[in-house]
């Protein structure tokens, strides 16, 4: 990608003690299925993938997300599945709590108004554990994991060497739970 474009999404980004926890259901999802286990580093929640856009607009994508008015949240993750038609073994909640459901469309709508559409699917809340999987797992049900979300980010897609890194380029925090 060109000094010109960034490759951007909005994520929630777990604590280190979560991170490690889903990097370990992965790394058991891979060894069991195959594939290629998401990194410790790259382990995250998508609310919004932006995609490619020309570097000057992530100040006014950084400016939009400031707008955003939602309240912090809990989610378990407590389910695993596999996506066959994208060979992805994926963790997530059985029950979206319904302040993340409203974080996604508030992003959704804002971004739609600067012109920035989002795929015509569902929201399904969840962390991307395996790539390429072989077969999906033999389980359903993970580990309980909680994730208390009190802020979301704007993460940058920087090509590395070894493919890519995500760069942390705002945050924000959400309002604290009543």
């Amino acid at each position: 990608m060109g000094a010109d474009r960034a490759r951007v999404f909005f994520a929630l980004w777990p604590g280190a003690e979560l991170a490690q926890a889903l990097a370990a259901a992965a790394r058991e999802a891979q060894a069991e299925c195959g594939g290629r286990a998401t990194a410790l580093e790259k382990i995250h929640l998508t609310l919004f993938f932006v995609g490619d856009v020309e570097r000057g607009r992530v100040v006014s994508l950084q400016a939009l997300a400031g707008s955003v008015r939602t309240n912090a949240f809990s989610l378990d993750f407590n389910a695993i599945g596999y996506w066959r038609h994208n060979r992805i073994i994926w963790g997530g909640t059985r029950r979206c709590p319904e302040a993340l459901a409203r974080l996604a469309a508030n992003l959704q709508e804002r971004l739609s108004a600067e012109g920035i559409e989002s795929e015509a699917r569902p929201y399904v809340p969840h962390v991307t554990l395996v790539r390429n999987a072989q077969r999906g797992p033999q389980r359903t049900k993970l580990e309980p994991l909680a994730w208390h979300a009190d802020d979301f980010v704007l993460v940058e897609s920087v090509p590395a060497r070894d493919g890519v890194r995500y760069d942390v380029i705002g945050r924000w925090p959400l309002l604290a739970s009543t």
